[in-house]
């Protein structure tokens, strides 16, 4: 499975209603929405309201990825601002099972982030609950950082356990992605690939879209 959900952090936000509906009429398959609250991560991004906006406008699922403290707080109201799947880091949810089950009963896809210096092997016992896993191939809170080369061996690591313990679970993949290093990440085991700049800094993003996802 060969997925691309572009990041909107990367979005001109002054023409934001454009750069949806481009992506609209793209093969990608997701619109990714970064959430940050300055505490997790050191800046602030979308909320609730920005999300209801995205959703106004997207005809494709919204891939909401929570940068945030205690992100079971505010699990209702992400799904009514629009939010088709939901993560949230590993590193910010003392209760993940609680959260995991929470986001699904709310009518979501559940999913689990972990940075980059967390190990797979954090999720054995929680992977099993997840419709997705994604991990973190930069430091979250920033868009335009170089792609960390772990990622990779991270990358086969999850596929493995997923294989063993949650074969529909999703892989998906969020920093630095780029042309060069697409097809490696699939190649690796990866089912989604999160671009910012490498879509919203091209000359053409609606091809480079297509040529991410070949």
């Amino acid at each position: 499975m060969k997925m691309l959900s572009p990041s909107l952090l990367s979005a001109d936000f002054g023409n934001l209603q454009r750069d949806i509906e481009m992506l609209n009429s793209s093969e990608c398959d997701w619109l990714h929405v970064d959430v940050m609250d300055g505490l997790f991560v050191p800046n602030i991004s979308f909320g609730q309201p920005v999300i209801k906006f995205i959703k106004k406008h997207a005809r494709k699922p919204l891939d909401v990825h929570l940068m945030i403290v205690q992100p079971e707080r505010y699990i209702d109201s992400f799904r009514q601002a629009g939010a088709d799947i939901l993560t949230v880091h590993y590193e910010a949810s003392t209760h993940l099972d609680r959260t995991l089950h929470a986001i699904r009963g709310a009518g979501m896809k559940a999913g689990v982030v972990l940075n980059p210096h967390s190990p797979v092997s954090l999720l054995e016992d929680s992977v099993q609950q997840c419709d997705m896993v994604l991990l973190m191939s930069v430091n979250p809170g920033f868009g335009g950082q170089k792609f960390i080369e772990n990622t990779y061996c991270k990358v086969r690591q999850l596929k493995e356990l997923c294989q063993r313990k949650n074969p529909g679970c999703l892989i998906e993949v969020d920093g630095g992605v780029n042309l060069q290093n697409a097809h490696l990440l699939y190649e690796a085991g990866a089912d989604v690939l999160v671009a910012g700049n490498a879509v919203f800094g091209s000359d053409n993003p609606m091809q480079t879209i297509s040529q991410l996802k070949q």
